[in-house]
């Protein structure tokens, strides 16, 4: 995989980085768990499917993004933005959030049940901030090195600040936190072709074949009574989560 050198025009260069510090310490549990890639990729992915099970978050990023043209692309930004918001210096991070806040301002549309979303609403920016929490440290915890509980609540509690530059206003503050935050979305939740497509792109590392027939969203009125399949979907059934 080709490697990145700039994001949202601040030059990449993690070994030779300016004389500035990160918003998160060295030290911090972080900063060990982010340099995994192990960690980074399956926490990735069962962030991904949390956020998905909320028809709000999954309409809007298969709406909006360029996932399914360009999965990789679209994977390794989101990874270089998460990397820069723990490693890069402050300034960078800063500029960096701000131009993701500012892309996610034109995200809204409506649900195929006609449900407006907005990408900047609270709930839907503190569910994606918690589930990306959540997966990266259990990857991490699971499949990497086991963490004490400190570290766990320590990693929680050093992650509040970044994910409050994001526009995130209730941050958990542990892993009990995240299923209490769960429970209060779970009778939003919902099984979806869409999971399928998303599992299917990852396997194979690449994007679906594109449908002259697909029905997604392209504006901000609620779709047509006559689509009867699921936007962006194909009549093949599959799937359903920071």
């Amino acid at each position: 995989m080709e490697a990145m050198t700039s994001y949202l025009g601040w030059k990449i260069d993690f070994a030779n980085p300016p004389g500035e510090p990160a918003l998160l310490h060295p030290g911090s549990v972080a900063w060990r768990i982010y340099k995994n890639p192990v960690a980074m990729a399956v926490g990735g992915v069962a962030a991904v499917l949390l956020e998905f099970a909320d028809p709000r978050i999954r309409s809007g990023v298969w709406d909006h993004s360029i996932y399914k043209v360009n999965p990789i692309g679209r994977s390794k930004r989101t990874s270089m933005a998460a990397m820069v918001g723990v490693y890069g210096p402050a300034s960078a991070a800063r500029r960096v959030i701000q131009g993701i806040t500012n892309m996610h301002a034109k995200v809204s549309g409506f649900t195929p049940s006609s449900e407006a979303y907005r990408a900047l609403d609270s709930e839907l920016l503190d569910w994606v901030s918690a589930t990306a929490a959540l997966g990266f440290l259990t990857a991490y915890d699971h499949f990497v090195a086991k963490l004490s509980e400190a570290d766990k609540a320590r990693y929680y509690r050093e992650g509040a600040a970044v994910a409050r530059l994001y526009g995130v206003t209730s941050h958990p503050s542990s892993s009990e936190d995240f299923l209490t935050m769960m429970r209060r979305l779970e009778h939003r939740f919902e099984p979806h072709p869409i999971v399928g497509e998303f599992l299917a792109i990852i396997q194979s590392a690449g994007p679906r074949p594109a449908r002259r027939d697909s029905c997604i969203a392209r504006s901000r009125a609620p779709p047509s009574r006559s689509c009867h399949r699921p936007c962006g979907r194909s009549s093949r059934s599959a799937r359903p989560s920071t």
